[in-house]
């Protein structure tokens, strides 16, 4: 039976229930949500996004979206669980506020509008709605999307799944020139190969793929480049004696999780083993620290301290990891600076790392459900040196 990403109209029938039972309690009577995140979130529409505002809005009876004439019958097609308002073009003769203005006519009460909208539009919505009595920011949708419904993690485990997939046929591809002897693969090579086959996996074991920006793609870096966090694929060669990271993911439904494996091409030196061993320890430490009812810094603590402790402090790059939900990257954030209390249904990654300049980079990360029981890796591709040496 194929796997479904569709979420159904029940579904975003709770998510308007308990938008609109926050409303209440904030004193907000119309919300507006513009950014792509939100707008999947709240009514199941992807688009491409571009300077055309799409924007969703509730109130305490109906639930609408704003779009370009050129998104209605891709709405209509999607099943979109909001009603459409239709603008004809950006900038617009008739510009798109004001349509959504006229659509609520004689409205005064309290306008809410999302913190991740563009400030160029707080003017413009303050015009459309003129007689409002207030017009302020929200974060009410923001903060419910940080614990994810039963629904949205069965999707985030299908890709997690196909990221852990991601990861093995990058290994294999590599693996399979090793035993042919011949040139082996780029960077971007084994990006654009990955890539497409996990969007052939898609398409062939789902119905109602939710096509979305970064369906799946990743980073591909090796040798002294692995060094470089998110360092873009090249054409740079894979060697043998060299590391690389294939930091690979995708969205399933619009639901993101990702897969990374540091891999030694060849017997690993006696100095790489020493790194690798550092950066393993830590990201398990990490992990193991994700547990309900602790904060996100102490995660992060813990593991860069194991790091500094280590002596290799002076390698250290960045945080241990970030909310992954709709988007690769959101809230909450695991770094020292965020005592954001970790909460069952919320997901995190998990990628403390090590970085030697003009040497290598060491990363290993997961995507973790923080859950009753304790932390679930939804990513398990091995790690073990043993799993990791490609030869």
């Amino acid at each position: 039976m194929a796997f479904s990403q569709r979420l159904g109209a029940q579904f975003y029938a709770k998510i308007h229930s308990d938008i609109r039972a926050r409303m209440e309690a904030a004193g907000i009577d119309l919300l507006l949500l513009d950014s792509n995140d939100d707008v999947i979130y709240t009514t199941g529409f992807s688009h491409y996004t571009t300077e055309r505002p799409v924007v969703f809005a509730i109130t305490a009876t109906g639930a609408f979206l704003l779009i370009p004439e050129l998104e209605r019958s891709h709405a209509t097609h999607q099943e979109i669980a909001a009603e459409p308002i239709v603008y004809f073009e950006f900038p617009g003769i008739d510009k798109p506020f004001d349509v959504l203005g006229r659509a609520f006519a004689g409205f005064k009460g309290t306008v809410a509008y999302s913190h991740a909208i563009s400030l160029a539009r707080v003017p413009q919505i303050e015009a459309a709605f003129s007689n409002a009595e207030r017009v302020i920011p929200s974060n009410i949708v923001q903060q419910m999307r940080l614990k994810k419904h039963p629904e949205e993690i069965r999707l985030h485990r299908e890709a997690a799944r196909l990221s852990d997939k991601m990861v093995e046929v990058g290994v294999e591809m590599i693996r399979d020139a090793m035993r042919k002897g011949g040139a082996l693969p780029s960077e971007v090579e084994i990006e654009s190969y990955v890539s497409r086959q996990a969007m052939r996996t898609m398409h062939e074991e789902h119905e109602d793929v939710m096509l979305v920006q970064g369906l799946a793609s990743g980073l591909v870096y090796s040798g002294q480049r692995s060094a470089f966090p998110h360092g873009m694929p090249t054409g740079n060669p894979v060697k043998i004696g060299e590391s690389i990271i294939l930091s690979l993911g995708c969205r399933v439904g619009g639901r993101a999780a990702e897969s990374e494996r540091t891999f030694f091409i060849g017997e690993p030196s006696k100095v790489q083993q020493e790194h690798y061993a550092v950066a393993f320890e830590a990201q398990r430490m990490a992990t193991a620290a994700l547990i309900a009812g602790r904060t996100c810094a102490s995660a992060d603590n813990l593991a860069l301290a194991f790091i500094r402790d280590s002596g290799m402090g002076e390698y250290l790059l960045h945080r241990v990891g970030h909310g992954m939900g709709i988007m690769f990257h959101e809230p909450p954030w695991v770094e020292g600076g965020d005592q954001t209390i970790l909460e069952p249904g919320m997901i995190t990654s998990s990628e403390p790392a090590i970085f030697v300049p003009d040497f290598a980079g060491y990363r290993i990360a997961d995507t973790v459900l923080i859950a009753e029981g304790g932390p679930d890796s939804m990513t398990v591709y091995p790690r073990q040196l043993d799993d990791i040496v490609v030869a």
